[in-house]
């Protein structure tokens, strides 16, 4: 990353993350981040809280740098794409995290032999605890795969997939966290029910997923291994079990990450 200038195009959420860690995380100095955005109230803002270059202007904003990330809505991607592309040339890399575009129509949109990298982050990026799933493009060089790599890993964990897994990877990592937010407030609804404090159980399950994640990162052991390990025979655990079983919890995850795998692909296609 050293000597390389870096243009965010869109300050939203996700490009704010993304510019915040790279100087908060010493990638680059502030200097060297441009963000673009059409809201001037996300540029003083941004340019307050991190001392980061920022312009209304997307071209200004690629002109000086080698890796332009593209973090804007889906849907305003083609406008800015072809605004853009007189802009940028093979000399720059760039890097998509707008959900259900592909490498393809960015490519389509720009000149021939562009070093295209697409990206699928999460929202927990946004406590730099998020998982991104990264694709290369035909012509990004394993030197473009690092730099992209060590922009996410700023923000959280990062793993190499084919394009055609990208949808999956949406379905789980992508839409993931909102599955989480369900299994804590419906924990949470259960220890009011048994008598707990709203805020007590909610702490309680929060930190139970939080500890339980890190502690299958950290030992590497096979989930049900893991879940043996809680599990006594004739206990509360195998109880609690039991009763996931037959309200269909395994079942129900399996059939969320199916389904917005799917919207995912047809979101893909326009429809």
């Amino acid at each position: 990353m050293k000597g390389k200038k870096i243009a965010v195009i869109g300050g939203g959420k996700m490009g704010e993350v993304l510019a915040s860690w790279i100087v908060s995380g010493k990638l680059l100095s502030s200097g060297d981040v441009t963000v673009a955005d059409i809201v001037p109230a996300r540029l003083n803002h941004l340019k307050n809280q991190y001392k980061v270059q920022v312009t209304g202007d997307n071209k200004k904003a690629v002109k000086d740098a080698g890796i332009v990330i593209l973090a804007v809505k889906p849907q305003n991607m083609s406008e800015v794409l072809k605004e853009l592309s007189p802009a940028i040339d093979r000399d720059k890399l760039v890097v998509s995290i707008a959900a259900g575009i592909t490498i393809g129509f960015i490519q389509d949109h720009l000149k021939k032999g562009m070093r295209i990298v697409r990206v699928m982050p999460n929202t927990p990026a946004l406590i730099g605890e998020g998982a991104a799933a990264l694709a290369p493009g035909e012509h990004a060089t394993e030197e473009d795969m690092q730099t992209a790599r060590a922009i996410f890993d700023a923000v959280g964990v990062t793993v190499m997939v084919k394009e055609d897994l990208m949808d999956v990877v949406t379905g789980l990592s992508g839409s993931g966290p909102a599955y989480v937010f369900i299994i804590i407030d419906a924990l949470s609804d259960a220890g009011v029910l048994m008598g707990l404090p709203r805020d007590i159980a909610q702490k309680l399950a929060a930190q139970t997923l939080l500890g339980a994640a890190k502690l299958f990162l950290t030992t590497g052991k096979h989930p049900g291994e893991l879940r043996d390990m809680v599990t006594s025979p004739g206990g509360t655990t195998i109880a609690g079990i039991k009763a996931l079983e037959q309200g269909g919890l395994r079942a129900a995850l399996i059939a969320a990450v199916e389904a917005a795998t799917l919207r995912s692909k047809e979101l893909g296609k326009g429809k």
